[in-house]
């Protein structure tokens, strides 16, 4: 095992964790911003106001992409496993 192959590992890894944490995080950008501008405008500045729907936010999020989520792990899982009789010698 070379240090190429060692940084080609952890690249893949970084991309698919951003990957797989975009979607999640995105929802609760959009929700946070929106209800900040909701506060803004009718000057309530009430700070549990924005918990509970960015909760649901990121769990709706995490409803609609768990299917492609689990895919992406397991692929990238199933490549790891593939590597291992390449990484002896």
């Amino acid at each position: 095992m070379n240090p190429q192959m060692v940084v080609s590992i952890g690249r893949e890894a970084l991309i698919l964790m951003l990957m797989l944490s975009g979607p999640m995080l995105l929802f609760g950008l959009v929700v946070g911003v929106s209800i900040a501008l909701f506060q803004a405008v009718t000057q309530i500045q009430e700070m549990t106001l924005t918990f509970v729907p960015k909760i649901l936010a990121v769990a709706l999020a995490l409803l609609i992409f768990l299917p492609w989520m689990i895919n992406m792990i397991t692929d990238f899982t199933r490549n790891l496993y593939e590597m291992i009789p390449t990484l002896v010698g």
